[in-house]
């Protein structure tokens, strides 16, 4: 019997991520990424069309004969691809627009949760630029400061300099007639991927992301450093609690709709010291990197995952998992996240571990090949070597390992992934 066709729209590491794990599905023959990267290419086949072409796409899909679209980035999913997949009588993982402003707009998101008595962090409106001391006097520091537009990942200023927070709520004012400004909520993050349709949804093993540049947790936002999964933070009480407070009324509310939810719901926690779950942040698809260090803890069909939501019927999906850790630790252009320098050789990609239960292989993400056959640095963050071992300590000394034989002048990358959990 004759697998599933499937196009992974998206370039980055989450993308090549949802290409290794569908390729070794039993229920997929094809696999297609536009644009893809370098990795996508050795495991299925790259199309030009960016992310970015809904209507591209489109023709892409229906020349292809795919059996299912998973959209990887939330840019197609504000601007509608899966709509028109829809249409067209195309299978999509991932929402549609109505769906995605849960991403598409913080504003939006807050209100929905508040209206839903879903656990968040109190919000400012600000306006007026004569407010502004007056909107900071509110709330102590640090001052988290949102803009209501997509930024991939780093639209967000945490900070305890007044100066610093004014003139972010300043700009944001200015590029946009408004910006948010939220209590800070203080305690340990972690995130969890529901996969999510009106019949039901599935939860994937919870893995803590780290946003900031540099050890200790310093330095800019990022659209992430590195992760691990599954995240001891996320104990079974504070899961019951996620479940019940937090999940449960928003799958509730979005199964409910003209249009159903169907794809991923990110959920961003904070979990403060009593183990009390509040969100930060809701988002509409698979988060990047933490798609890197949970899919593989899955042991049942991803495909058959993916296909099962978008066709609405999760309820009937037997999903498994792996009693393994898995760590990725992601590799850094030089001037990331400001101005990342690109075009530069990479040496040592398909380094790799494999020793009994310990594998550790690299995920491509910002990276590109040139015409005389180099692997080239193509974006930010490049790729990230990926450890999977029986505990957390191995999975990152083998993805340590990987990442420090690979050669990229000028890269960076932390040396603390997972300090928080060991």
């Amino acid at each position: 019997m004759k697998g599933l066709d499937v196009l992974v729209v998206g370039g980055g590491g989450r993308e090549h991520a949802l290409v290794m794990s569908l390729a070794k599905s039993s229920s997929v023959s094809n696999v297609h990424a536009s644009p893809g990267n370098a990795g996508t290419a050795i495991l299925g086949t790259n199309h030009e069309i960016l992310a970015s072409d809904i209507e591209g796409l489109i023709l892409l899909a229906k020349d292809l004969n795919v059996d299912l679209v998973v959209v990887g980035p939330e840019g197609p999913l504000v601007s509608g691809l899966s709509d028109r997949l829809n249409e067209e009588g195309i299978a999509c993982f991932g929402p549609n627009s109505i769906g995605a402003k849960l991403e598409g707009s913080k504003l939006y998101a807050k209100e929905l949760m508040q209206s839903l008595n879903i656990p968040t962090a109190g919000l400012i409106i600000v306006e007026n630029k004569e407010r502004i001391n007056e909107a900071l006097d509110t709330f102590s520091p640090p001052w988290v400061v949102k803009r209501d537009v997509l930024a991939g990942g780093k639209g967000v200023v945490v900070t305890d300099v007044r100066l610093e927070a004014f003139t972010a709520l300043k700009e944001g004012v200015e590029l946009d007639g408004f910006v948010l400004l939220e209590e800070f909520l203080s305690g340990e993050e972690a995130s969890v991927l529901v996969v999510m349709d009106e019949s039901g949804y599935v939860c994937l093993p919870a893995s803590q992301d780290h946003k900031r540049l540099s050890e200790g947790d310093r330095g800019p936002n990022t659209g992430g450093m590195g992760a691990y999964a599954p995240a001891p933070v996320y104990t079974a009480a504070v899961e019951q609690r996620t479940v019940s407070e937090i999940i449960e009324p928003m799958h509730h509310f979005l199964r409910n709709q003209e249009i159903p939810y169907r794809g991923c719901l990110y959920v961003g926690l904070m979990i403060d010291e009593n183990g009390a779950p509040n969100v930060v942040e809701y988002n509409v698809r698979f988060g990047d990197p933490e798609t890197q260090v949970t899919l593989p803890l899955i042991s049942s069909d991803i495909g058959d995952l993916l296909m099962s939501c978008a066709e609405g019927r999760i309820s009937s999906y037997n999903f498994t998992t792996h009693s393994y850790s898995c760590a990725t630790v992601v590799l850094a252009s030089e001037g990331y996240p400001a101005k990342s320098i690109t075009g530069r050789k990479i040496i040592g990609a398909n380094n790799r571990v494999e020793e009994g239960e310990i594998y550790a292989f690299v995920h491509h993400a910002g990276t590109s090949i040139s015409s005389s056959g180099d692997l080239l640095s193509n974006g930010g963050r490049v790729l990230a070597a990926t450890g999977i071992a029986p505990d957390l300590g191995t999975a990152l000394e083998a993805a340590y390992e990987v990442i420090g034989s690979i050669k990229l002048e000028g890269s960076q990358y932390r040396a603390d992934i997972g300090h928080r959990a060991l």
